[in-house]
Formats: structure tokens, sequence, C-alpha cells
């Protein structure tokens, strides 16, 4: 009598494991499943995609702009890997006040090249504030700036320019 209890058992099971092994079926792809690996590699092509779009987004776009005068006094190629043009701006409003530094960045060398040029000289710079770099391979500052203009004249109040170079005296005029 044992046997035959044993026996419906042994059919049962052999039932159950060839519905498993109908159902499944390799070569549809509904039930195949993703590898771990490509899995990974999917995610990090999607993180890198993303981080590169907000780089693009955040290089090109500026939070403000505009200009700020003084004289250039310091200015220097800078970084260990990534090699920015940083510069310290003195703001002087009115003789006998202290005076204001304003840092800012240079990326283009050609506006690097124009701004060496006027080192020590009274400059109008025109920038752009940048938000959002979470790195200083950048640049330092969030300032950069993408235009010079040199200043002829210093104004020292309403109707009051005194001309930065001294004016060339006449051939024919002779000095006391």
């Amino acid at each position: 009598m044992p046997s035959s209890v044993s026996q419906p058992r042994e059919g049962n099971e052999k039932r159950r494991r060839s519905r498993r092994l109908l159902a499944f079926d390799p070569c549809e792809p509904s039930r195949q499943t993703a590898p771990p690996v490509k899995a990974f590699l999917t995610g990090i092509v999607v993180l890198a995609a993303l981080v590169a779009g907000y780089f693009a987004v955040v290089l090109h776009w500026s939070y403000s702009t505009g200009e700020r005068a003084g004289w250039v006094q310091k200015f220097s190629n800078k970084g260990w890997l990534c090699k920015t043009w940083e510069g310290e701006l003195a703001l002087v409003s009115l003789p006998g006040t202290s005076v204001e530094k304003f840092l800012f960045t240079v990326r283009d060398d050609a506006v690097a090249a124009q701004i060496n040029k006027v080192v020590g000289q009274r400059v109008s710079l025109h920038y752009e504030e940048k938000v959002g770099l979470p790195t200083s391979c950048f640049g330092e500052t969030r300032y950069y700036v993408i235009g010079v203009t040199p200043m002829v004249e210093v104004p020292l109040g309403p109707g009051v320019v005194v001309p930065a170079a001294p004016a060339a005296r006449a051939s024919g005029a002779s000095s006391p």
C-alpha cells in the first residue's frame, strides 16, 4: 500500500515540472530579463547625459550681466589641472575712500590678452554672472569677463573730467 500512495505524488510532481518547462520559452523576448551589467551601463550613460546637459545649460545661461569700472591690479593664469585666468579689479568711487576689489574670471584667451595689455590702467569690464557651477575647474569666481574697454578719461564728479594722459604741448610754445 505504501507504494501506491507514493506514485500519485510523483505523477503530480512531474506534471508541475513539465508545466513550468513549457511555460518558459527562451526565444520569447518578453520573458527574458536584462542582465544586471546592461542595466548598470544604461544607468551610467543616462547619468552622464544628464550631467553633460546640466553643464551645457549652466555654462550658456547667465544669471546676470553687467559692467564694472576700475583699475586692473592683478591678473594671472592659475590652476593645477584646469588653467583659468583670474583677476582683481580695484573699484574706487571717490579719492580717499577705501578700495573695493572685484574678483573675476576670464575663460577666453583673446579677452585675457586684451586685459594683459591694460593691467594698471582704468578699464570697464563687461561680465556675466554664472550660478550653479559645482567646481572651481571653470573658474574661482562667479563673474566671467566677456569683454574689456579701456577708459580714456577719469570722471571725478558731474562735469569734472581729468584726462588720463597729459595733453601734448604746442610745438611753438616756450616754457618759462
